[in-house]
């Protein structure tokens, strides 16, 4: 569940405010939404890559923008604070933990193994930049605005292991049963970071809760 960030050469120029005011052509609207989008998408693979390397404390904002190649104003409009910048780059950690599961869906016969299949997936996806995982789960831990990041990953369990089950269709009991085993691989995520868990002990400890929690699912 890594975030790419490898091409991030900045431009030789900044034409944001023109490119949004003034579309040139007649398919303009397409051409600047595209624009838009891959603008954005490279401020987040800047924040990515200097949190992966010096946590969120790395992540300032005038540094995130002269990485992507951008106008600090441009910045603050797509993200208003660094909170939101944090927020982004938890999502698209998410994009690609859904992507791989699209591609190889979890093949085990019971709604706790699939379920056990997805946290293990994610915490290997994020070990793989330790110094990233910490900054974003240590952000949301002590966020002071909602984030997406519990309900996503409580959603995504929920189709998984229960045979494309969303979020608005779940009854309650079953999204407390899902955001428990959530918070419960978080926790165990945090420990694995500080060093008191091996990748082991982690595996371990989600698969009895998952057993626990999701055995009536």
């Amino acid at each position: 569940m890594r975030t790419p960030h490898a091409s991030l050469a900045a431009p030789s120029t900044d034409t944001e405010a023109t490119m949004e005011s003034h579309p040139s052509t007649p398919g303009g609207h397409s051409v600047r939404t595209r624009s838009q989008h891959q603008r954005r998408k490279r401020i987040v693979q800047a924040a990515a890559a200097l949190a992966s390397r010096g946590g969120v404390e790395a992540m300032q904002m005038r540094t995130v923008a002269e990485r992507a190649g951008v106008a600090l104003g441009t910045l603050y409009r797509y993200f208003p604070s660094k909170m939101d910048l944090v927020v982004a780059v938890v999502g698209e950690e998410i994009d690609l933990l859904e992507s791989s599961i699209e591609r190889r869906p979890p093949s085990a016969a019971t709604p706790a193994g699939r379920a056990v299949d997805v946290l293990m997936r994610a915490t290997r996806g994020l070990m793989r930049e330790p110094e990233l995982a910490d900054a974003l789960i240590r952000s949301l831990i002590m966020a002071e605005v909602d984030t997406p990041f519990g309900d996503r990953m409580t959603g995504l369990l929920l189709r998984v292991a229960a045979d494309g089950l969303t979020y608005e269709q779940a009854n309650e009991e079953q999204l407390a049963l899902a955001g428990s085993l959530s918070s419960v691989w978080v926790h165990e995520l945090l420990e694995m970071l500080r060093g008191r868990r091996t990748y082991d002990q982690i595996q371990r400890r989600i698969e009895i809760a998952s057993d626990r929690l999701f055995h009536d699912l």
